[in-house]
């Protein structure tokens, strides 16, 4: 049997917005159900995400650590951020973030994961993105000016083995960060050489 999820649409019979906010809103659909039955669903709407698993000739992966209020932790992260550019290719948003959040671009490109966050609450995507062949950036040629909640985000570098150790003994939480290092060991094993380009389409 293929295992693939699929695109599958059930009937919204009435939508209504909750709450809006700078970047997400909540919205409650009723959606029918099997059986002809109709159900609530609440879910936040989100503009969808990125995010950089950045890996060295050492495999070491670069991390960052990030206060999340909601949670009430120091999180350690790997750069990330918002689609907020409208017809941005996701690759040239995810080098923006290596820019801003770390200060570093990558030659080397490729998709390593498309995942949701947390489907059955929100609609957020993040495409998670495998950068290789790094160099940091003088400051002098960084464009990028850190927003109030990067200023003071240390950079760690990480052996990736060790990474993959700590996100199994729950040091590590945050979910892209966690995807991305354990998906970057399995693809390690073969050299990369199993991933999809940079540019490969969401499915």
């Amino acid at each position: 049997m293929r295992v693939e999820d699929v695109a599958e649409s059930w009937e919204v019979t009435d939508s209504k917005e909750r709450f809006a906010a700078r970047v997400i809103s909540v919205r409650t659909d009723t959606v029918r159900m099997p059986g002809d039955e109709t159900a609530d669903r609440d879910y936040v709407v989100h503009p969808g995400s990125v995010a950089v698993l950045a890996i060295d000739e050492d495999d070491k992966v670069l991390m960052i650590r990030q206060y999340r209020h909601p949670v009430r932790r120091l999180l350690w992260e790997v750069p990330a951020g918002i689609r907020d550019v409208p017809g941005e290719p996701l690759v040239d948003c995810a080098a923006r973030e290596l820019a801003e959040e770390a200060g570093y671009r990558a030659r080397t490109w490729h998709t390593l994961l498309d995942i949701y966050t947390s489907p059955g609450m929100c609609d957020e995507r993040i495409r998670i993105f495998l950068a290789r062949d790094l160099s940091p950036i003088p400051e002098e040629e960084n464009d990028y000016v850190h927003r109030h909640e990067e200023i003071g985000m240390p950079v760690e570098w990480i052996p990736l083995q060790e990474a993959v150790e700590k996100a199994m003994a729950g040091m590590i939480h945050n979910s892209p960060a966690i995807a991305g290092i354990l998906a970057a060991y399995a693809a390690s094993a073969d050299g990369f050489k199993g991933l999809r380009p940079a540019d490969a389409p969401e499915a």
